[in-house]
């Protein structure tokens, strides 16, 4: 019998919660940027004219092949009518203060 996933994500022998946390950010950025150019029907490649990369750029960040930087996130995000920003996270204390 197999490993489960879940098993492997909860196992910290195997994924350090530092680790964990860069994957979960990686993930919920990437959708939300596909979620954003789908929503405003917009193809990768024009997305790609738009910010001055090429489209296979694109595809290889949606399909989270490479990691983004910075600045290729803010050449995306600018044409879809997003922008990066650093929030507080929200813990108990946070809410209700």
């Amino acid at each position: 019998m197999g490993t489960k996933f879940s098993e492997l994500w909860n196992n910290p022998d195997f994924i350090d919660n530092e680790l964990r946390a860069e994957i979960n950010l990686e993930v919920e950025l990437i959708g939300k940027l596909i979620e954003a150019r789908e929503e405003k029907g917009i193809t990768q490649k024009e997305l790609a004219e738009m910010s001055g990369l090429k489209q296979s750029a694109i595809a290889r960040l949606e399909k989270m092949s490479v990691t983004p930087q910075v600045d290729t996130l803010i050449k995306v995000l600018t044409p879809l009518g997003y922008r990066l920003a650093i929030v507080p996270l929200q813990t108990p204390e946070t809410v209700t203060q």
